[in-house]
């Protein structure tokens, strides 16, 4: 017997559950995005939003919901496109039941999430018309040709990347570098000294050669109420040592701190040695000269290593016990009477089972007259102290021959990479026997780690010598500017200028300057 079968037609729309013969105007909404802010661009956009809200307006079957729109912005991934996000949202809630856009790669170049989200809105019943590939996503073929037409753009995306990146490496060879000025206190565009913002980076460094620590100096710094680079009236330690090891206020640019890992989600990584870097001395006008910043750098270090350094105020760290080599510290007597006085003292002087310290006490006054005696003395004997300090320069700060040596290991070094990449590639290919294969790699990697210990030895050397030039140089600067007797004590000589004083338990004290140079007062 043969078999009868009826259709029976579908009566309710199964995206919105809605009869089939229900007359209803679709809800459209357009999209419209430019990836820069350039001129023509902006008349891109301009164009587009006149353009979609025509076209959908002009449809009777049709009803325009509004404009949706991001200028400005790449669209390699969706997390910072509010505009597009808010028009997802409103379809997703039901407001749209077509959105309109030029193409593909206006909607996303990133074939994941584009296809994540075009399923999202077909589970709801929204389609997607992409303009110029003529694609429906509703219709049958739609998300077939949509995934095609996805990764070109995708893969455009990646050359355009590729392109971008290139070029900026190619700059940064050449010694050309960008900055980001809107939060680069001191210069404006094109590396142009901005002197009032110079003023408060020379404030900077001064207050922390005088002594302070780089909180001490984000403190005075709130206390003066000068705004932070971001313009507000918090400053942190980080802020004050970002500012004062920035090579960039000495006139040098280190190009290529950060590079991007992922060009889809445009991620930023600190570059530690995975790209090159370039280096470019006098890339600009400084606002601190390079003798005072190579200074600063070789004071940061000095600090470092002397374990605790205390920054409250100018004298720590600066007066040493002659008897026990201990810090002098400061003390007050009498702190609940009219008596009160503070004064500086070996801070071992007292300690239980042990004889006292012999080492004397002093005010801040007789300190600073200690110093000022000293100084002027030094300066009686500039033009001769200035000689010697040059020729010393001359005699143990030349780095020309060391850094010679640390090219031509840096080359070796490369080369050896390129080998054991080369062997592991190889035998990765061919099958090889593997006990020779770990040797050859194994001589290889010690050769390696050799040349590489060697160069961060030569790289120490060549540091302590420019820091060493640095101090010396800074130290005959701070000297030429004095010229007579000086009277008025500056925190900024004090600072700049002495290592330190050891106090002799007779009270004689040797006033030791940078550089080697002695006092005895």
């Amino acid at each position: 017997m043969a078999k009868k079968i009826t259709k029976i037609p579908a009566t309710l729309n199964r995206f919105n559950l809605e009869p089939v013969v229900a007359i209803r105007k679709r809800r459209v909404a357009g999209y419209a995005r430019v990836s820069t802010d350039r001129d023509e661009q902006a008349t891109s956009y301009e164009a587009q939003m006149a353009y979609y809200k025509a076209y959908i307006e002009n449809r009777e079957d049709w009803e325009f919901v509004g404009m949706y729109s991001d200028e400005g912005i790449s669209a390699t991934n969706t997390k910072k496109r509010d505009g597009f996000k808010q028009m997802i949202e409103d379809a997703l809630a039901g407001k749209i039941d077509l959105i309109i856009t030029k193409s593909v790669s206006r909607f996303a170049r990133n074939t994941v999430d584009s296809l994540s989200t075009i399923r999202k809105l077909k589970e709801k019943g929204v389609e997607v018309y992409f303009e110029k590939e003529n694609i429906w996503t509703l219709d049958a073929k739609g998300e077939m040709l949509l995934t095609i037409m996805s990764s070109f753009a995708q893969e455009e995306s990646r050359s355009i990347s590729e392109n971008t990146t290139w070029g900026k490496r190619k700059q940064f060879a050449d010694g050309k570098g960008a900055v980001a000025y809107s939060r680069f206190l001191g210069y404006d565009k094109d590396f142009e000294i901005n002197e009032e913002e110079a003023k408060i980076i020379r404030l900077i460094f001064r207050l922390f050669i005088s002594g302070k620590t780089f909180y001490g100096v984000a403190q005075e710094m709130e206390r003066r109420g000068i705004p932070s680079p971001a313009g507000r009236r918090k400053w942190y330690a980080s802020t004050v040592k970002s500012i004062i090891t920035n090579e960039k206020y000495k006139g040098d640019a280190l190009l290529q701190k950060q590079y991007t890992t992922d060009f889809l989600q445009k991620k930023r990584k600190k570059n530690e040695g995975e790209i090159p870097q370039y280096y470019v001395e006098g890339h600009h006008k400084p606002i601190i000269p390079p003798p005072v910043f190579d200074y600063v750098q070789a004071e940061i270090v000095r600090r470092s290593k002397m374990g605790r350094y205390s920054g409250a105020d100018i004298f720590a760290n600066k007066v040493r016990c002659g008897c026990c080599g201990n810090w002098y510290g400061a003390k007050v007597w009498h702190s609940q009477d009219k008596y009160r006085r503070v004064i500086y003292r070996c801070n071992k002087k007292y300690q239980k089972g042990k004889e006292p310290c012999e080492s004397p006490h002093f005010s801040e006054s007789e300190l600073k007259e200690i110093f000022m005696k000293a100084l002027n003395l030094l300066i009686e004997e500039k033009e001769e102290c200035i000689d010697n300090l040059k020729e010393l320069i001359e005699d143990t700060c030349q780095t020309d021959e060391l850094e010679v040596q640390q090219e031509r290991l840096e080359a070796e070094i490369e080369l050896l990479t390129e080998k054991i990449n080369s062997v592991i590639r190889e035998n990765t290919r061919i099958v090889q026997d593997q006990e020779e294969y770990q040797k050859k790699e194994d001589t290889l990697r010690n050769l390696y780690e050799k040349k590489k210990e060697k160069l961060g030895e030569l790289n120490d050397m060549i540091q302590e010598r420019k820091d060493k030039r640095g101090i010396l140089t800074n130290f005959i600067m701070n000297l030429q500017d004095l010229d007579g007797e000086q009277v008025e004590f500056r925190e900024e000589l004090w600072g700049g200028l002495l290592d330190e004083i050891v106090a002799e338990k007779d009270k004689s004290c040797r006033v030791i300057f940078r550089g080697g140079i002695e006092v005895t007062i």
